[in-house]
């Protein structure tokens, strides 16, 4: 699989190319796939897709711009697939007319009815949960609430990215569908003069500062927990997630809440066939499997049981909201983040 790198769209997306995307007339044994995913991650995928199959998968790696170039493209798109780390650019791509309808069996009975669009134009892949990062040294608790994390007691002992990340917005997007907006607002509120520091970083630096003494408690997904346990080119990092355990925060409202990567058979699938086989592995026990071995994720199929490393972390009961409805909600959530003013 040849690796190369340009351009995506002239607008500077990094991206890789594995192997050239073809046109859009159908090519025997061919799938082109358009992923926000790493290509560490996804391509060992891929490859026992291909082992198995026969069929080549052609992918197109980017950080951003994807959703844009589908729609761009329009009818003359090669990519049949579109793989995604969130759920909102699921539900943004699916709300453009960018996706179509799947009924394949062998993917409806593995992915839970609450992490598919209800049209079942997109699937979930993968769980990961939104939990506490709690010092093992400063605050050994061993339960906790969302709410909570708005409690005085926490003043000056939080760390978190910045409150408009996807993976942020969307804890409050479900806030808001539990608790309604001045609830939300509210929780906001509290949350913000907890915090230590001004938010900054991702998941990986939260654990670091908590592991330098600059907060008590962090706000993190569990699946960057077992990168750093594991993280050999930068050992660094071994120490700041033994620093910290996993707390799988609750509510009275609902449990924890969880985001989902996912896939989408796009409108005009050049390659239909071998699209829809791509994405039956994929929901398929030996692909789950895999991405739970590989980047410590939850699989969505309940059969499937998470690696070794994450079990050790305990159980948890996710949230069983509709992940689409909590996307619907993410522009909301951003509206109130930028109204009390939570990254300044």
């Amino acid at each position: 699989m040849s690796v190369s790198r340009r351009n995506v769209l002239g607008i500077g997306l990094s991206m890789v190319l594995a192997g050239s995307l073809g046109s859009p007339a159908l090519a025997n044994g061919v799938v082109n796939v358009y992923t926000y995913r790493q290509p560490s991650l996804i391509t060992p995928l891929f490859e026992a897709f291909t082992k198995q199959t026969g069929i080549e998968v052609k992918a197109v790696f980017a950080d951003n711009g994807l959703v844009e170039r589908l729609a761009q493209e329009g009818r003359n798109s090669p990519a049949d697939l579109l793989l995604t780390a969130d759920v909102g650019r699921l539900v943004e791509a699916s709300g453009r007319g960018l996706a179509q309808p799947v009924s394949s069996p062998a993917i409806l009975e593995k992915v839970p009815a609450n992490l598919r669009d209800e049209g079942n134009q997109w699937f979930g892949l993968t769980m990961r949960a939104r939990v506490i990062y709690a010092s093992v040294e400063r605050a050994p608790i061993t339960a906790i609430t969302y709410e909570e994390l708005a409690d005085p007691k926490w003043k000056g002992k939080i760390c978190m990215r910045p409150g408009n990340h996807p993976y942020n917005l969307g804890l409050v997007a479900a806030m808001f569908a539990h608790k309604g907006e001045d609830a939300t607002r509210e929780w906001l509120k509290g949350l913000k003069a907890n915090l230590a520091v001004k938010p900054s970083g991702n998941d990986r630096s939260q654990a670091k500062s908590v592991f330098a003494g600059e907060c008590d408690l962090a706000i993190a997904n569990t699946y960057y927990m077992g990168k750093m346990l594991t993280n050999e080119q930068e050992p660094e990092q071994k120490d700041w997630a033994k620093a910290v355990k996993i707390v799988f925060p609750s509510s009275p409202a609902f449990g924890t809440h969880v985001n989902i990567s996912g896939m989408m058979l796009t409108a005009n699938a050049p390659n239909k066939d071998n699209a829809l086989k791509l994405m039956e592995f994929l929901a398929s026990d030996e692909a789950q499997q895999l991405y739970a071995n590989g980047n410590f994720e939850y699989p969505v199929n309940p059969k499937v049981q998470p690696a070794e490393i994450v079990k050790a972390w305990g159980s948890f009961t996710p949230d069983t909201i509709n992940v689409a409805e909590v996307a619907r909600l993410e522009p909301a959530a951003a509206k109130l983040v930028d109204e009390v003013q939570f990254n300044d």
